[in-house]
């Protein structure tokens, strides 16, 4: 068993800049990036997955990166395959006497890791979509939303079969991994950072990122994805972005429309993303909520993680925060 493996993870909501954060880290301490996206595995998608490559380098030093562009958009990939090749990546970047940074906004994902979940060797998909051959979407929906009701609340597109069924694979490698393998295979220890902003801020960050990928050619890697055989129905399946503008490439929206969908959806999605850390946050797992991103906080926590040194307790805890008239202020801290 691997003992004494430390490791960074840098998540938070979408447009939070979790990539300049984790690249900086990496940086100042001899680091290198795992990605904990789950479409930003996916060759070919770069805009509007955000991957951001122009970023993994800083003062003429390139940031090596792992799990971006691995897999063929025909391709599946999974919680299960992501959560070994991560901790595989992760023991090898430690054993290199690297640190490994982990960066990602998928939850699930993240979770995978740091509440070390453990799959069993046979894969359940086969015999899931199997048994769901004959099921429609509203039927697999409802049963996600009677039996699960929390993973339901998160999904961004509930009418989407694919999606409900990858969601449903999902649940079951999670379900499948407690009941069997309560242990993970080696020990690591993971110090959680994520940007911080004001839900405004974050919806004002959302905007400004969306217009400016769709200035820099999203539309048109949509477009290259399905002149290149990428099906519109697996394009759905991506998630919002690819998800919308494939509306407006067949005209059932106008890029007026599309545009201003998707924006609403993004926002809708970010604040999904807040219902996993507020439950990630429930589970025990201390969250290190960095306002703005700041870099010099953040190193200084990541320093008295690597020299073993106490850590106090979060300062910002958002399953702690309420919106609304009840909305608690952390502008003091």
């Amino acid at each position: 068993m691997e003992k004494n493996i430390k490791a960074i993870v840098i998540t938070g909501p979408t447009a939070t800049g979790k990539t300049s954060l984790g690249v900086n880290i990496a940086y100042e301490f001899d680091g290198e990036i795992i990605s904990a996206d789950s479409r930003q595995v996916y060759k070919g998608m770069d805009i509007g997955t955000g991957k951001d490559l122009s970023e993994y380098s800083k003062e003429g030093k390139t940031i090596p990166y792992h799990l971006i562009d691995i897999v063929n958009p025909s391709a599946e990939y999974n919680l299960k395959e992501f959560s070994l090749d991560a901790t595989q990546k992760i023991k090898e970047i430690s054993g290199r006497k690297r640190l490994p940074v982990v960066i990602g906004g998928s939850p699930l994902y993240i979770d995978s890791l740091i509440s070390k979940y453990k799959f069993p060797l046979p894969p359940p998909s086969d015999s899931l979509r199997l048994a769901l051959k004959e099921k429609t979407a509203e039927e697999i929906g409802r049963h996600i939303q009677t039996n699960y009701p929390e993973e339901y609340a998160t999904l961004e597109n509930k009418l989407s079969r694919p999606r409900l069924i990858r969601l449903l694979e999902d649940i079951e490698l999670k379900t499948s991994c407690h009941s069997l393998n309560p242990t993970a295979d080696f020990e690591c220890d993971y110090l959680i950072l994520a940007p911080y902003y004001e839900r405004a801020q974050v919806h004002k960050r959302i905007e400004l990122r969306l217009d400016e990928r769709l200035n820099n050619g999203m539309v048109e890697e949509v477009a290259m994805l399905h002149s290149k055989g990428v099906t519109w129905e697996r394009l759905d399946s991506f998630g919002l972005e690819y998800r919308f503008v494939s509306k407006y490439l067949k005209k059932e929206l106008t890029c007026t429309e599309m545009r201003d969908a998707l924006l609403a959806k993004i926002r809708q999605f970010a604040r999904r993303q807040d219902i996993w850390f507020r439950k990630i946050e429930k589970a025990g797992h201390n969250i290190y909520w960095i306002r703005e991103g700041n870099i010099s906080e953040s190193c200084i926590l990541v320093s008295r993680f690597l020299e073993g040194k106490s850590l106090e307790k979060p300062k910002i805890r958002i399953s702690e925060i309420t919106y609304g008239k009840k909305q608690k202020n952390f502008k003091d801290f």
